[in-house]
């Protein structure tokens, strides 16, 4: 099973350093604009929807895969090619070790109908 880490750059998001008032002084905060941003209200948090888009190996980086954020449909739709391909890209993700398939704990295999259940 490989694992993978990564980074993201929220500074490529509109975003701005601000220090603010706290209960023990100053606090350095980084304030993004939820709308602006596009990013998703639920109802347990607010999301930044993100997509990984393998890179094939130029360099010497470590990295496989770019981070872009990932629009609704409908948002795509509004937008041009240009714009698309201008999106920032927000950061990158390293796959470490290989990828193993998993065997299924079950199969599709047909039983007799009078056996009990095999669990």
């Amino acid at each position: 099973m490989s694992k993978i880490s990564g980074k993201i750059n929220l500074m490529q998001l509109n975003a701005v350093v601000k220090s603010m008032k706290g209960q023990s002084g100053d606090v350095e905060c980084l304030v993004i604009p939820i709308e602006k941003n596009r990013l998703f209200k639920g109802e347990k948090g607010i999301y930044l929807d993100l997509i990984a888009f393998e890179i094939e190996k130029k360099t010497e980086s470590k990295d496989t895969h770019l981070v872009k954020q990932s629009l609704s449909k409908v948002d795509r739709d509004l937008m041009t090619d240009e714009q698309l391909k201008a999106m920032p890209i927000l950061g990158n993700l390293q796959v470490w070790g290989e990828y193993k398939e998993i065997e299924p704990q079950s199969s599709m295999a047909v039983q007799n109908e009078e056996d009990d259940l095999p669990f």
